[in-house]
């Protein structure tokens, strides 16, 4: 996928621009969902997602979203993040544009995500909604 651009920032699924630290520090240090998480397990999640990040004019990641796909079926939206001091730009709002209209989700039937505050986001710029049946879905939890 190109970057695309705005005055000052961009979003680019490119790998190789990926900050393992960043990201790590992020998840395992700041967020409610991954706090704990270990190195080792966000650099294997990477490895086997499909990511987009944000960066800076100084080409540094301020941001990230991680998307669990087969690339036919099925997706899942998950470790979304912006760095608070690179918040109230917007970022937020494009990055969830960025994953919506990615080619390789194009054709997707089902997205998912789940978030404790930010349904609004979701709802308005990725065109998301509350599960439909959420008593058909499960979830197997084990011990960490």
């Amino acid at each position: 996928m190109a970057p695309e651009h705005d005055a000052e920032y961009t979003v680019t699924t490119d790998p190789a621009r990926m900050d393992l630290a960043v990201i790590h520090g992020y998840l395992s240090g700041s967020s409610y969902w991954a706090i704990g998480r270990s190195l080792e397990t966000v650099r294997k999640s990477i490895g086997n997602s499909l990511c987009f990040g944000v960066f800076s004019p100084a080409g540094e990641q301020v941001g990230f979203a991680r998307v669990v796909t087969d690339r036919a079926t099925f997706a899942w939206l998950c470790d979304v993040f912006v760095l608070e001091e690179h918040r109230g730009r917007g970022l937020s709002k494009r990055l969830t544009q960025a994953v919506v209209s990615h080619p390789d989700l194009a054709g997707i039937r089902r997205i998912v995500l789940a978030t404790r505050d930010a349904h609004e986001l979701y709802r308005r710029y990725g065109g998301f909604a509350e599960l439909s049946r959420p008593g058909n879905w499960m979830e197997r939890l084990c011990p960490s």
